[in-house]
């Protein structure tokens, strides 16, 4: 199923479109897959525009109080991610106590993200969600993604549309903003913040933000090669018998064409994750972040329970420098993250507290976590589907994914 959808996202939606089942026609407001732009990529943003997402991007003055920036949580140091200083795994906020629920993600290669849609598979039961914005895919387009960290208490902390308005009409680059959008932009909110995410989206479509300068890029077109270890893992990674990582996180090492790599299918799963108790609203045992099954709920689709727990499938280019992984930040080390998909059944209490399953999950969703695919469908007793050199193999290959700027500091994962 995911090879065909990766296969509609490179040739355009209409490839598609004849799949789509009714069901998936009667969700809400979900966009369509015959609805769906063209293949994403490669982009010709406007130079202004991308210099104006760009002082956007690493304006301090964004927020309220003053002092954090975009730029604050994805850190240009580690690949556009990171946590604002943190070290619970989550973001710390822009004011004194606040602080995120969940981890930051990379903000590069974000631009090819598509909108959130339905694909019925041939031999599937049901349509099945791909794409969207955050981890929840709650969001479509860049505006609408810019309304959630500007105006959440527990980040940029604004208190409202107006202020942001404000705040971008006496920014030094105002004018800029008036030139390229018309000297009325800051008339009102809606077009305000439409220019602002035409200003974003540019930035996010730059050749800054899409690199594909890794090793792993170079060697796909033959400039480079990789060790025996790095070849390892790859093939490990591609096994599905073994970490079978590539079911969800798509790669084409055939193609010289990097951008045919993003290793994700942008597929939604749900895995499990144990809680972050560091996390402070987890101080509240009935507190659980369910993901798509609360946007399934904004957005009205029916039989959303069978949702919760899920989270889109995140890219793994620069995973290996990141501060923490998983979306809740569970895991300090990139090394735990891949052996926790290989033992999280053999050895549940390594990873859970009193080695109860699934605690970041109430119980009525625990059978909406994935238990039958590999590696996942293993239980105590049984080997585990990759051992310690394996998963020192993998991550070595994981390490090939990060570009250049930042591979000085891949083995931070280690």
């Amino acid at each position: 199923m995911q090879a065909k959808v990766l296969l509609a996202l490179l040739l355009g939606a209409a490839a598609l479109a004849p799949c789509l089942g009714a069901d998936a026609q009667r969700i809400g407001a979900t966009p369509l897959l015959a609805a769906m732009p063209g293949p994403a990529g490669p982009f010709a943003p406007a130079p202004a525009r991308v210099a104006l997402g760009r002082l956007v991007f690493f304006d301090a003055r964004l927020s309220a109080p003053a002092g954090t920036s975009c730029a604050g949580c994805h850190d240009p140091g580690r690949a556009f991610s990171g946590n604002h200083g943190s070290r619970l795994g989550v973001p710390l906020g822009s004011r004194t106590g606040a602080t995120g629920v969940r981890n930051t993600p990379s903000a590069l290669y974000a631009a090819y993200i598509p909108r959130l849609f339905f694909y019925q598979d041939d031999d599937g039961p049901a349509p099945t969600p791909f794409g969207g914005l955050f981890a929840d895919g709650r969001a479509d387009t860049v505006p609408e993604l810019l309304r959630h960290p500007l105006l959440d208490p527990r980040e940029m902390g604004n208190r409202s549309p107006a202020q942001v308005v404000r705040k971008l009409r006496s920014a030094p680059y105002a004018e800029g903003f008036r030139r390229e959008f018309g000297a009325r932009v800051f008339d009102s909110e809606a077009a305000a913040f439409a220019a602002l995410g035409a200003a974003m989206e540019a930035f996010l479509q730059s050749r800054e933000m899409a690199p594909f300068s890794s090793r792993y890029d170079a060697w796909v077109q033959g400039k480079v090669k990789l060790n025996a270890q790095e070849l390892r893992g790859l093939q490990l990674f591609k096994n599905p018998d073994k970490g079978n990582c590539a079911s969800c996180h798509k790669f084409n090492e055939t193609s010289s064409n990097p951008a045919r790599s993003l290793f994700t299918d942008f597929g939604f799963d749900a895995i499990g994750v144990p809680r972050n108790r560091a996390i402070p609203a987890n101080r509240d045992p009935k507190r659980f972040d369910t993901g798509l099954c609360a946007s399934a709920a904004a957005k009205g689709w029916p039989e959303r329970s069978q949702w919760c727990g899920y989270f889109r499938t995140p890219s793994l280019r620069n995973v290996a420098v990141r501060e923490a992984w998983m979306h809740n930040g569970a895991f300090s080390s990139l090394r735990d993250a891949v052996a926790f998909y290989a033992t999280r059944g053999i050895e549940p209490e390594r990873w859970y507290d009193k080695g109860r399953l699934y605690d970041d999950l109430p119980k009525e969703y625990h059978a909406n976590v994935n238990a039958a695919t590999l590696p996942y469908n293993r239980r105590k007793g049984m080997q585990p589907a990759l051992d310690d050199a394996e998963i020192d193999a993998i991550v070595a290959f994981l390490q090939t994914l990060t570009d250049a700027p930042w591979a000085a500091g891949a083995t931070a994962g280690r």
